[in-house]
């Protein structure tokens, strides 16, 4: 039997429907023929749709549904079909047309333009049977003349009540009506999933939702056999359906590159100045005349311009070369393009590939054509500036970012479901709790578990069944964090786009159908860590009138290595771990080769090898070779296999490979498909025969290769990456107070983080002075030795209170000795009582020498004098201090010491003026030891502290006994600590956080830091 579907709504419509292509295709196959069309309202699952279904062998049909604007008083749903190849480039341009609109809808004239190549058929359900839509159909017939039809549906085979109008009605005007029947969802007993969807689409639980109309609930996959049954009388409509999808035939290909042109001069060519960039940039880098650079620069070039890529290699380094011009920093390189020599003539890296020993062939094997990918890092606050270049300089139509598209995952439709079938908030919890949060993580992974919470509980039952049948669907989409496509040709040309963010469009099809179809993908990928390394640098020059050069940051820095060695990289890009940590301690690093090393080594799988490289860099075990020959290519790594360049490097010197081949050696290896290894076992074998080696000594090097092919890290990413990392050791190590000031501007917000990095600098003896109203920045600064507390970091200062700040100061107008002054400065659209009070309580306004208390009293007076002579911004009006007096301070006693600790806890989250556990141990006469010397102290002694309890984790053993994890902190550092069983039970009580213990316990070491053990303590009870 045969089956036919011209209206699939598909679960790429974002909940609209619940139908999987996947699971479509299952369902059709047991048909003899099939067609089936997509008409979703956007193009977001074509691509997906027609390979799904090509690869079943069903016919698959390319449709768009659209609203149609006839007139100011009419519109009507339309679905548009592409009946060629044509009609497919009309119907992409089409659904670009509608996305770019506000209302998403196509005024009919413009259809005019592109009716060529497309059917058209318009669902009778939705249109009202009278005159208007009798002549706005006959207008679409006029301009459609054989390629219109008239939809008509009988849901669960009840006839609609206006069938009979609209059958006279295409009788008299000689037009053809086809079957049709609008899906959203697989199965009947799929109903449930699909009203499911629709309420988390409305967010809105199904208990508040309008019921499903009769016609919503009969949206199922009707079998052949069905539509048979329901218009047996009526033969001829299924006959026009089938000559509708069968007179669609829209066959896609693969493999044209679509690539961008880079505009050059009349008269000359891409290629031409290419080399012209290249032959300077190598004489810049001091590297003219040298005969491997030469040799090799002229090798890339070659490869380059016959893949067609010169343009591509000029538009990178142009919109770098803009990026430099706006002081924006750039990486030194990302992935395996820091492995050619052109893009470092061109500055688009900075890793010299020879002095490293990179390989070409890495980045562009002339073995192996594939799109160059050239992924470059920007500082994160300042990637859309130079996106925004790139769209200004090629065009609107040719420039666009890349839609990706957010699915429900196992968690997220979990709780979805659980919300609208009306799940308590106690219910809601648990289910996050049974779901793991891992990437990855499926429903089906957590059945038993589920089904232990579940028991017989039919509601329950019911939200897992929904669950699992919505698990993957697309619930939004948004813009890819990086992708940013560019065209030779309009975009509308090739891909669907639509509205994007600041004014840039975006593709309706997400990165991997984007490069199928030929579009070249650029990654501008913003680095936070190079806008610390920049807000650093400006810094110091701000304060040093000196900028520093990142690239001529010498690479040997005594200070940087002994930093390293002491694994004190908090903060540092790549080293935060205490893994890291403990690999920089037991490899002590004493090169940038060994940082390298360190950065590849760092993962599940390789880093077993850590201890071998330690041990043969420090001379207690031999460096042991495969072979001799290979001492040239191992050395540097003490034997060890580090990086996929060196296997590449032993399949040539081994084997005979040319690199090209190399490449595709490593690449074929890392799939570990047995017959891949097994043919390229003979050809290394025989290379390696070739070239004089024994069979059994050539079979144990590529035994060797198949085991670290998987292990083996691009060493050109391992060098570019090291260079950040070296970058920010270096600052922490010459210059810790601009690094921690940066440091700490960066994680404003993030409360843990910014946290640990205030105890970690008051443990290095910097201080850190109050924030001032008149010296404070928004973000850290450097005062001599000292740091400056941000007035952006304590809570309840609002963005716009900072900007006004700012914008006082340039205007000079931020020299304040009062309240009042500081009232009508900032006028009384941003002098607001919650402002004030934060300001107050942090100590920010200490400097007009007002009791704190006081000051708080006085923000009323201060508000009413704002109100009456500075009511906005455009309206100020001149106050006299000799003619109408000065505000009287109001009078209240002044705040005590404690209520001064606990607004400055309250609000910058630390003790500014004295800490508490200060003034507790002068009281009590303490003389124990303080936390931040405790890293000195010989593990196993006992000690005794006082410090105040900042986070407590209370935890059960296996024996089902309770114990706790303390984070403790006095006045100079912070430590954490544990509480055993034995203990714990005798204060657990009375442990909250914020109190205060004196302690005696026994110092031990953890990831190579030291930390408390509690053996006994005595709770200090508060004033």
């Amino acid at each position: 039997m045969n089956a036919y579907y011209p209206q699939i709504t598909t679960s790429a419509s974002m909940l609209d429907s619940i139908v999987k292509i996947e699971e479509l295709s299952a369902t059709l196959q047991s048909y003899e023929r099939v067609s089936v069309a997509i008409t979703d309202r956007k193009l977001y699952g074509l691509l997906p749709f027609y390979k799904v279904m090509k690869r079943h062998d069903l016919h698959a049909v390319f449709g768009l549904t659209v609203k149609m604007v006839i007139s100011d008083s009419l519109d009507l749903p339309f679905i548009l079909y592409a009946q060629n190849e044509q009609g497919y480039q009309h119907l992409i341009k089409i659904s670009s047309a509608i996305s770019l609109r506000e209302n998403e809808d196509l005024p009919f004239n413009w259809l005019k333009g592109y009716k060529a190549g497309l059917k058209l058929m318009i669902p009778l359900v939705h249109v009202a049977p009278n005159e208007e839509s009798e002549a706005a159909i006959l207008q679409v017939a006029h301009l459609f003349e054989e390629g219109i039809y008239l939809g008509m549906e009988r849901i669960h085979g009840v006839r609609n009540e206006n069938e009979p109008y609209w059958i006279k009605f295409a009788k008299v005007n000689d037009l053809k009506i086809a079957m049709t029947h609008e899906v959203r969802f697989l199965k009947e007993d799929d109903l449930e999933a699909f009203e499911a969807a629709q309420s988390i689409k409305d967010g809105i639980p199904i208990a508040e939702r309008h019921a499903l109309t009769a016609r919503e609930k009969g949206l199922y996959l009707p079998t052949s056999e069905n539509l048979q049954n329901w218009f047996e009388d009526q033969p001829d409509w299924l006959l026009h359906t089938e000559e509708l999808l069968a007179s669609c035939d829209v066959n896609l290909t693969y493999g044209e590159h679509h690539m961008p042109k880079f505009p050059v001069e009349e008269g000359e060519t891409a290629k031409e100045m290419l080399l012209e960039q290249c032959l300077e940039g190598l004489d810049l880098r001091g590297l003219s005349g040298k005969e491997i650079y030469e040799d090799r620069l002229h090798y890339e070039l070659s490869v380059i311009n016959q893949m067609g890529y010169a343009d591509y290699f000029l538009i990178v380094a142009d919109y770098i070369e803009y990026a430099r011009s706006q002081r924006i920093l750039t990486g030194p390189g990302r992935g395996s393009s820091a492995s050619s020599l052109v893009a470092y003539c061109l500055k688009i890296t900075n890793v010299d590939p020879i002095k490293y020993d990179l390989l070409f062939e890495r980045f562009l094997n002339p073995d192996r054509i594939t799109l160059p990918d050239i992924d470059v890092d920007f500082a994160d606050m300042k990637r859309q500036v130079v996106i925004d270049y790139v769209v200004e300089k090629y065009g609107m139509q040719y420039t666009s970012q890349i839609i990706t598209f957010g699915t429900l995952s196992a968690k997220a439709v979990a709780r979805d479901v659980a919300r609208v079938l009306g799940f308590s908030m106690e219910e809601l919890k648990v289910i996050s709790s049974l779901i793991p949060s891992k990437p990855g993580t499926t429903l089906s992974m957590t059945l038993s578990t589920l089904n232990q919470w579940i028991g017989e509980d039919p509601l329950k039952q019911k939200w897992l069944e929904i669950a699992l049948k919505l698990e993957g669907l697309h619930r939004n989409a948004s813009t890819h964090a990086a992708g940013v496509v560019l065209s030779p040709i309009p975009l509308p040309d090739i891909v669907p786009i639509e509205k994007g963010s600041d004014q840039i469009y975006i593709t309706q099809w997400p990165m991997q159908e984007v490069e199928e179809i030929g579009l070249l993908k650029m990654d501008f990928l913003g680095l936070k860590n190079l806008s610390i390394l920049d807000h650093i640098r400006y810094m110091i020059y701000f304060n040093q009138k000196k900028m520093l050069d990142f690239e001529k940051i010498p690479l040997h820095d005594e200070n940087t290595f002994r930093l390293l060695q002491r694994g004190d990289t908090a903060g540092v890009f790549q080293l935060e771990s205490d893994g890291m940590r403990q690999a920089l301690i037991q490899i002590q690093p004493t090169s940038f080769l060994d940082l390298v090393a360190i950065n590849a080594l760092y993962r599940p799988g390789p880093m077993e090898f850590i201890p071998v490289y330690s041990r043969r860099k420090h001379g207690l075990e031999s460096v042991q070779l495969p072979h001799p020959d290979l001492a040239p290519i191992l050395n540097e790594t003490f034997g060890v296999i580090v990086y996929q360049e060196q296997i590449m490097r032993i399949a040539s010197v081994f084997a005979g490979f040319s690199l090209g081949e190399a490449d595709l050696l490593r690449r074929a290896v890392s799939k570990k498909k047995r017959e891949l290894l097994d043919s390229e076992r003979v050809h290394f074998v025989q290379g390696a025969s070739k070239k004089g080696y024994n069979e059994q000594v050539a079979n144990e090097i590529y035994d060797l290769i198949v085991r670290f092919a998987n292990y083996g890290f691009p060493k050109s990413h391992a060098v570019a990456y090291s260079l950040i990392t070296y970058q920010m050791a270096y600052l922490k190590a010459n210059f810790p107070h601009y690094f921690y000031a940066a440091l700490l501007s960066s994680a404003i917000g993030n409360k843990e983080k910014h946290s640990q990095l205030l105890q970690e600098v008051r443990s290095k003896g910097i201080e850190i002075l109050p924030p001032s109203i008149l010296k404070s920045g928004k973000s850290y600064r450097v005062e001599g030795n000292s740091i400056r507390f941000a007035l952006g970091a304590i809570r309840g200062i609002p963005q716009t209170f900072l900007n006004k700040l700012q914008a006082l100061r340039k205007n000079g107008n931020a020299e304040w000795t009062s309240i009042f002054e500081m009232a009508l400065a900032f006028t009384s659209t941003h002098f607001k009582r919650q402002t004030m009070e934060a300001l107050i309580r942090a100590g920010a306004i200490d400097v007009f020498e007002r009791d704190r208390a006081q000051l708080i009293e006085t923000i009323s007076a201060a508000e009413k004098l704002a109100k009456l002579y500075a009511p906005n911004e455009e309206t100020t009006l001149f106050y006299d201090t000799n003619i109408y007096g000065v505000p009287k301070h109001a009078k209240v006693e002044n705040m005590t010491e404690k209520e001064k600790l606990e607004g400055e806890k309250d609000v910058l989250g630390f003790y500014v003026s004295t800490h508490p556990v200060e003034n507790l141990k002068e009281k009590l006469h303490f003389d124990g030891i303080q936390l931040n010397r405790v890293s000195s102290i010989k593990i196993g002694a006992k000690i005794n502290v006082l410090a105040q309890v900042q986070n407590l984790k209370v935890i059960r053993t296996k024996k089902g006994e309770q114990m706790a994890f303390l984070q403790l902190e006095d006045e100079t550092s912070s430590i954490s600590a544990t509480i055993f069983p034995q203990v714990f039970e005798q204060f657990k009580e009375e442990l909250i956080e914020e109190l205060f213990l004196e302690i005696e316990a026994k110092v031990e070491s953890r990831n190579n830091a030291p930390q408390l053990i509690i053996q006994k303590l005595k709770v200090i009870p508060k004033e």
